[in-house]
């Protein structure tokens, strides 16, 4: 598959007369690192949503890791979820479970045997540092460690798209950058296509990647 996500003619809404994403156009590639950029309040989240069906298809077209979005019926869905990964701002750790159970979300959903959860677990957060800290509950984590846990559950289950809300967006810079080494990573050894909504690139990524600005409800790629 050449085009990971395609959008044509897109229009996102909550409201049917508000339209949020107007007549949008994107292609993203496999293996793409893409930047979605814009003010707050532009929309970006809502786009993202989009690609992982949290919100549906008002019109046009649009296509994320082959399925078709714009008829979202739950099976679809779910099989879509499993070739993605999400990273949120807030995180969206479940507090009741310590760090390992939350990693392993993913795969006890996807149905895998409780030794496959827990060997998975124990090796990303290997990945992010934070072996030590797999029986700590997450309240008792920082902000950056948070956030890693959330990245490790996002990986969990080798997504071929992760898809990053403001990853960085409460975090101090050295926990910043831990996060884009690891997206970088990620992109160079499991070959995930990434797509990152953010107020501001970091200038010292050193890779080719792709920005696109988000202004008025249509996006447009920055050349």
């Amino acid at each position: 598959m050449s085009n990971i996500i395609h959008a044509q003619n897109l229009v996102l809404s909550y409201k049917r007369d508000e339209p949020i994403i107007k007549n949008t156009n994107l292609a993203v590639k496999n293996k793409d690192f893409v930047f979605l950029t814009g003010k707050s309040g532009s929309g970006k989240s809502t786009f993202l949503k989009s690609l992982y069906g949290e919100l549906g298809v008002q019109s046009g077209e649009l296509n994320v890791c082959g399925f078709d979005l714009k008829s979202s019926s739950k099976n679809k869905l779910n099989l879509l979820r499993k070739h993605t990964g999400v990273i949120f701002q807030d995180y969206k750790l479940i507090n009741e479970w310590n760090v390992e159970k939350n990693v392993m979300l993913p795969l006890m959903i996807a149905g895998y045997s409780k030794q496959v959860c827990k060997m998975q677990a124990h090796k990303l957060l290997k990945h992010v540092k934070l072996s030590h800290k797999i029986e700590k509950m997450p309240m008792e984590l920082s902000g950056g460690e948070q956030q890693r846990v959330a990245m490790a559950r996002a990986l969990a289950h080798n997504p071929t798209l992760i898809i990053a809300d403001e990853p960085t967006g409460n975090l101090d810079d050295y926990s910043s950058e831990v996060i884009w080494n690891l997206l970088k990573s990620v992109r160079q050894h499991i070959g995930s296509t990434i797509i990152v909504a953010t107020h501001r690139i970091p200038q010292t990524l050193g890779i080719d990647y792709k920005q696109y600005f988000l202004d008025e409800g249509t996006i447009y790629e920055v050349t």
